[in-house]
């Protein structure tokens, strides 16, 4: 089981993608495998004409596909998430999130865009048959500081919120892995031996 990051900044360094890299850090100390995609960092005029034979949208694609879950991060801007983002996600097939898990972050100016998760980016996540949307979380400017000799800087609510994410996406995965390894698998007829 994978995990994908999905950063959906236009710009690097952003607080966004710190973030995400923070929770993908903290997936990783609890045994988590996880890829990344910037989605900056695809051919802009193939993301914008949604060219399905450019192999790196290809190759972003499949990732998305391969993984079991999804922690996607964008910044907010003018209360709707980026459009970067939302260029990728309409390349997407229409049930591209099926039986994924998806955690949800966001950074912005102040609390007043903390709603555009649910209203913006949930319901789009929701519409690809996301198998469940986790509690979303969203972090102010001032919430989340990064300087050169101190690194990544989270106030104290924002570590909460962030560990509880991490521990709820983790347990979730391992009672997906858990299920899976209890399916049953029927055995055909023709491989049954009776003792007479």
């Amino acid at each position: 089981m994978t995990i994908l990051l999905l950063a959906g900044s236009p710009s690097a360094p952003s607080r966004s993608t710190r973030v995400l890299h923070h929770v993908g850090e903290k997936l990783a100390l609890l045994g988590h495998r996880y890829s990344k995609l910037d989605v900056r960092d695809l051919p802009g005029d193939a993301l914008l004409r949604a060219d399905f034979k450019n192999p790196e949208i290809l190759a972003a694609l499949s990732q998305v596909a391969q993984a079991t879950a999804v922690v996607v991060a964008t910044p907010v801007y003018k209360a709707a998430y980026s459009g970067v983002l939302k260029a990728f996600l309409d390349l997407l097939p229409q049930f591209g999130l099926t039986d994924k898990l998806v955690l949800p972050l966001a950074t912005g100016g102040s609390q007043s865009h903390m709603l555009a998760l649910d209203y913006a980016l949930r319901p789009v996540l929701s519409s690809l048959a996301a198998k469940h949307v986790l509690p979303s979380i969203y972090a102010t400017e001032a919430q989340v500081l990064w300087s050169e000799q101190d690194g990544l800087s989270l106030d104290e609510n924002i570590v909460q919120r962030i560990n509880e994410g991490v521990q709820q996406l983790s347990d979730s995965l391992q009672a997906l892995n858990k299920a899976a390894s209890n399916e049953f698998h029927p055995i055909p007829f023709s491989q049954v031996r009776c003792s007479v």
